[in-house]
């Protein structure tokens, strides 16, 4: 919720302060060539990118295997392209940072990172957790690390006809 304020709230005031100094130091009209020229060349970027991760999704398809990686990417090239196409120079950063190969790869590891381990802690069997027992998306692997999904109901926790727990 905080991040739904700062990024509808805070972010636009922030921009536009940003935009009235950098108006103020180089000229109105150059800084808005800049946001200007910046949307353009995010854009181009982002289609470049976005062809290439279809295609290398496209490519491990067809060989069987699924594209997780190319998702994710996907996912970010349609952010960095919101973001370029939203006036500001704060986005824009953000935008190029999400385009650029290499910081898009370093910002999809880190995101990837912080989702298994939440993921890890709310399956650790903690009370509070939205992902108790009785969760219909369980997942179970195998010795050879080959995941399946299942359904189950633990009973034997209110089982009164359970010997185990009389």
């Amino acid at each position: 919720m905080r991040i739904l304020f700062l990024l509808f709230a805070v972010l636009p005031i922030i921009e536009i302060a940003l935009l009235v100094k950098v108006g103020g130091i180089i000229g109105g009209w150059n800084t808005i060539g800049i946001v200007i020229l910046t949307a353009f060349i995010g854009a181009y970027f982002v289609r470049r990118e976005g062809i290439q991760t279809l295609q290398t999704a496209q490519m491990k398809m067809q060989r069987g295997e699924m594209p997780g990686k190319e998702m994710v990417d996907g996912l970010m090239l349609a952010v960095a392209g919101v973001l370029m196409v939203t006036p500001g120079l704060i986005t824009d950063t953000l935008g190029i940072l999400l385009v650029l190969p290499g910081t898009r790869h370093v910002i999809a590891r880190y995101i990837s990172a912080n989702m298994k381990l939440r993921v890890v802690s709310a399956t650790s069997g903690q009370q509070d957790s939205p992902f108790s027992h009785t969760d219909p998306f369980a997942q179970q692997r195998d010795e050879n690390g080959d995941v399946y999904e299942g359904q189950y109901t633990d009973k034997s926790k209110n089982d009164d006809d359970n010997p185990r727990l009389r």
